[in-house]
């Protein structure tokens, strides 16, 4: 935990899990907030810690404490507030916990699917360039020494060899942009934020991204339910979390058929969030009261269909590399195994 940085997915699911606990037994938030400090290990946590302790001597609600110390998210902020007006502060502290606990598997699911091919394809590119570079004028020289030199695919492979070597300096700093852009790409907020927008329009992994997108929309408006947060106003909220442009297109038509006086799950179906079945569910859960409880079925479903879109991906991926790296090999070493062959066929 770093002051004035905000938290990762992880540290929010924790510091909800120990705050919640802790005030279900019966003890203040703020009390909580000492009890934490005291068994904390980092000293950065505990600075965090003592900074939101501060709201307790300016009297201030405890989302006013946590908001002031720019850790926290504008939804969990808005989150809590609405649990301490509604006196159920622990269970929207244990909500939250699970939100983001999912939120982190979401964004490790979402690195695994870029590092993976990123680091298959830096392995075939090193592979083939010290093939064509260090490999091929060994070829060279044997064909020198029978008489006779590379010819076809060969020569041009050879020649493209002394090219990639002659600029390896600048092949290496491009290998290294690419490196670092990756980095960015994971590291960083807004680097994941331009991730996301790719793999939500490239084809291999736009399934993958609108279930992913589905699952965080089911599954936030199942605790803004469970808070007692208002429709619209949830929705709203939402619409920034989801972080899918079509989604998002896609909630702007849901509040508008809201508006026009249709119920939520009309408004669901008819603006394409979710199919006929699902809001089936949800109308069978506003008549039941278990609203939260349909949306959190629902969040399990698509949590399972973008675990699956994630194994397909891996599987086409892996064998595909492969056969790539395979291919690109083969035709390298044949192209001058063969000529080889056939000039010690004529010696012979």
């Amino acid at each position: 935990m770093t002051e004035h940085k905000m938290l990762s997915n992880k540290e929010i699911a924790s510091f909800c899990s120990e705050a919640a606990m802790l005030i279900q037994a019966g003890i203040t938030p703020y009390e909580s907030m000492r009890v934490m400090c005291k068994s904390n290990k980092s000293e950065s946590g505990r600075q965090i810690l003592n900074n939101i302790l501060k709201g307790d001597e300016q009297k201030l609600h405890f989302h006013k404490a946590l908001a002031q110390v720019e850790c926290f998210p504008p939804y969990v902020v808005n989150t809590i507030r609405l649990g301490e007006e509604s006196g159920n502060l622990d269970n929207c502290l244990f909500a939250l916990s699970d939100y983001y606990e999912k939120e982190d598997l979401i964004y490790e699911s979402i690195k695994n699917a870029t590092l993976y091919p990123f680091v298959m394809i830096m392995m075939m590119l090193a592979v083939i360039f010290v093939l064509i570079t260090k490999v091929m004028p060994v070829f060279e020289r044997v064909f020198n020494e029978l008489g006779s030199h590379m010819s076809g695919i060969a020569a041009h492979l050879l020649n493209l060899g002394r090219v990639m070597e002659k600029y390896s300096l600048f092949l290496l700093i491009v290998l290294l942009i690419m490196l670092f852009g990756m980095l960015f790409c994971v590291k960083t907020k807004r680097g994941q934020r331009a991730l996301k927008k790719f793999m939500a329009v490239f084809p291999l992994t736009k399934g993958f991204m609108n279930a992913v997108a589905c699952e965080r929309f089911a599954s936030s408006l199942a605790l803004c339910l469970t808070s007692g947060m208002d429709t619209y106003f949830s929705l709203d909220m939402i619409k920034s979390l989801v972080e899918n442009d079509s989604l998002s297109r896609k909630i702007d038509e849901c509040c508008n058929h809201l508006k026009t006086g249709s119920n939520l799950s009309e408004s669901l179906n008819a603006s394409g969030i979710f199919n006929n079945l699902f809001s089936e569910m949800i109308a069978v859960g506003i008549k039941s009261g278990k609203t939260d409880m349909v949306l959190t079925k629902i969040a399990k479903g698509y949590e399972k269909e973008s675990d699956d879109s994630i194994r397909r991906i891996v599987s086409v991926l892996e064998p595909t590399l492969v056969i790539i790296l395979s291919l690109i090999v083969g035709l390298i070493l044949l192209s001058v195994i063969l000529p080889l062959m056939s000039i010690m066929s004529n010696i012979g």
